[in-house]
């Protein structure tokens, strides 16, 4: 049954330890490079928590999250190029005002729908609306006709690859397979430097308590046990007399959504965007996050993307050709001897110890006795 409170104890104190962690102890443990890989990592933790929405409690594996993820990105993307593009920054080019990358094929003139992303409130909006009316699209056309389960993942992941043999053939508008790059400013401050990066680190982690907050009011309310009841048995729900199409539409969306503030997040702390975080491989790896940590924990999947990252990085360091066995290699591990993730053996093995230990030094009432059988009580 559903905890019908906000937050119980374990997840305030697991939100509690959370923010300790990524406020105070990364900042003053950590130098400004580990700190913005840090925040890199973050990024992730938004389409994480999107899929624990959509994937775990919704039971909808999506397999093409990159797409709303590099559609984020590129919304603010296209804003920061344009920042950077102004005339006397290319007035080297034939074609002053225009990214570099129209320059070199030819284009002469700003395309109609970059105009928009001059105006930083239109991006912001942009990041939000492109995804979700996007997967809203995506959405009403396979779950209107009960279309789920293996054959929706298999058709997000045919949206990822479209969209990135899209992007990569658009090499005029969108900057092909180079993707955009040397993003400098937002609104004339300059993101390079140290202390800039430090600033969008705290930024980020505050859009993420805000997204942690929002998931979980939504699986607290009544459209959260909804979303596990369809999982479980999606036919009575919907004998029930509920649309199961617009619980799914729903649920897809806010992942979608999520996801592109990921890829937000990811332009402005990275300073650039390429369709190499689009497609197929990096759509699966964002489920594997998850799948780690768990797709029933909101906290679980934002540690295991930490987790998934921070080992990519040592491990492909070290082994770079042997990086992608390792990583399917733990998500086939995961499915099958955990397949809560982390959060299932936190849940099943040390918060049992905890709470055992806990309450033994829990002071005793009067006349408490450790006898196994209390005087009167008939013995077994």
């Amino acid at each position: 049954m559903t905890d019908s409170r906000f937050f119980n104890r374990s997840e305030l104190i697991g939100i509690l330890v959370l923010a300790v962690f990524l406020v105070v102890v990364l900042p003053l443990t950590l130098d400004v490079f580990r700190l913005n890989l840090v925040a890199k990592y973050l990024t992730y933790a938004f389409v994480a928590l999107g899929l624990v929405i959509c994937w775990g409690y919704g039971g909808i594996l999506s397999l093409g999250q990159g797409v709303f993820f590099g559609l984020g990105g590129y919304c603010m993307a296209m804003f920061l190029k344009l920042e950077a593009s102004s005339v006397e920054n290319t007035k080297i080019q034939s074609t002053p005002g225009i990214p570099d990358f129209m320059d070199w094929n030819q284009i002469t003139a700003l395309p109609l729908f970059w105009k928009p992303f001059n105006s930083l409130t239109l991006t912001i909006a942009a990041i939000i609306l492109v995804p979700g009316i996007f997967a809203w699209i995506i959405g009403t056309a396979m779950f209107k006709r009960r279309v789920g389960g293996t054959y929706f993942a298999i058709i997000t992941q045919a949206v990822a690859a479209i969209l990135t043999i899209l992007i990569v053939g658009q090499q005029g508008y969108t900057g092909g397979i180079n993707g955009m790059t040397d993003l400098r400013t937002l609104k004339g401050w300059d993101i390079r430097p140290d202390h800039a990066k430090v600033v969008l680190y705290f930024f980020e982690v505050g859009c993420l308590f805000v997204c942690i907050m929002i998931a979980q009011f939504v699986r607290h309310s009544k459209l959260g046990r909804i979303l596990v009841a369809m999982r479980e048995k999606e036919d009575r729900v919907r004998f029930s007399g509920y649309s199961v199409a617009n619980f799914k539409i729903f649920a897809f969306c806010i992942a979608a959504v999520f996801a592109a503030i990921g890829g937000a997040m990811f332009a402005l702390n990275v300073g650039f965007m390429s369709p190499s975080f689009v497609g197929i491989v990096p759509s699966i790896e964002m489920v594997i996050y998850t799948a780690v940590g768990g797709r029933l924990s909101i906290l679980g999947a934002i540690y295991g993307t930490l987790l998934v990252n921070f080992a990519k990085t040592s491990l492909s360091e070290t082994f770079p050709e042997l990086w992608l066995f390792g990583l399917g290699g733990l998500f086939i591990a995961v499915v099958l001897a955990f397949p809560n993730g982390l959060a299932g053996i936190w849940g099943d093995y040390v918060q049992p110890r905890i709470d055992r230990l806990i309450s033994l030094r829990k002071p005793k009432p009067a006349g408490w006795t450790d006898d196994s059988v209390a005087d009167g009580a008939p013995a077994e």
